[in-house]
């Protein structure tokens, strides 16, 4: 790559970048490297890690941007996942130390659809030892990696979708849409020890972020002019909110975190995009006092 970096307009440095992440590289080296793109000082951030073993979506949220993450982590995530049975790992997936499971039978086609039905719907699940996860201020997979003893709690997740690509043992191909926190990697864990066998990720891709699927996608070899062809409006990181329009004083008065004025009311437990008249988003308001005006939640200043 060549030229002044200095020269990335300004404005393209708040939005949303969807990069494909290769394998065998963490969330973090794959931002370094979309650095390269933008002016030094730019804010990157990303709305949901991916192993190192795992590819796909990657969501970077850029400059004010950052300020919408939380929104982009709330979307719902689609999986191409392989299984591998007869084995488990510490990590739970092919990245760790490996162990055959000795005299390990195969379920079969039909005992795999039942003990998936398990993993369908709202459950507890408990993350695994190697996670980006927080125990006492730490991070799991650095404890686990110093060889210390860690209790993850179960939590609640969501899977909305469960289907099976193919089973071709000991390999399970499938298909996950699944709600914020899911591990593909204790499926596979918990799966494996309902089965009798183990199982482990053998390998994970990432289809969607939401509305962002492979389509949006940069390669992280790609190069700047390619990238910030790429990037989206801010906008994107709430696409599914409702929208409203204000003009004039008013966009003043949002932006200073004043309630203003509507001329219809809305649904008070609603978030709602706000816009001003060229479509740019100036940030995210809710229903105030009789609902026929909004207040600002978060100012894009």
């Amino acid at each position: 790559m060549g030229g002044d970096k200095e020269a990335v307009p300004a404005k393209l440095c708040d939005g949303i970048l969807v990069v494909d992440k290769p394998t065998g590289i963490t969330s973090q080296k794959a931002i370094d490297r979309a650095k390269r793109w933008f002016p030094r000082g730019t804010r990157i951030g990303h709305t949901g890690t991916l192993d190192p073993l795992a590819t796909g979506i990657l969501v970077l949220c850029l400059g004010r941007a950052t300020r919408l993450a939380e929104y982009v982590q709330r979307m719902p995530k689609a999986y191409a996942a392989t299984f591998l049975f007869g084995v488990e790992s510490d990590t739970d997936d092919a990245d760790g130390h490996i162990v055959t499971i000795g005299a390990a039978n195969m379920p079969s086609l039909a005992e795999l659809k039942e003990g998936l039905r398990h993993f369908e719907g709202e459950f507890l699940q408990t993350p695994p030892r190697y996670s980006a996860l927080k125990v006492g201020g730490r991070r799991a997979y650095a404890q686990a990696r110093r060889g210390r003893e860690i209790s993850l709690e179960s939590r609640s997740v969501t899977v909305h979708r469960l289907d099976i690509v193919e089973y071709a043992p000991p390999l399970l191909r499938l298909t996950i849409k699944c709600g914020r926190g899911t591990y593909i990697r204790s499926i596979a864990r918990d799966l494996g020890s309902q089965m009798g066998c183990g199982a482990i990720v053998q390998e994970l891709r990432r289809l969607a972020v939401g509305h962002f699927d492979l389509s949006w996608a940069v390669p992280l070899e790609a190069d700047e002019k390619t990238a910030c062809q790429m990037i989206l409006p801010m906008v994107e990181a709430v696409a599914t909110f409702p929208r409203l329009t204000i003009l004039g004083t008013d966009v003043a008065h949002f932006r200073q975190g004043l309630p203003v004025a509507i001329d219809r009311g809305f649904d008070g437990s609603a978030e709602v995009a706000v816009l001003d008249g060229d479509g740019n988003l100036l940030g995210i308001g809710a229903a105030a006092g009789s609902r026929n005006a909004v207040r600002p939640l978060k100012v894009l200043s």
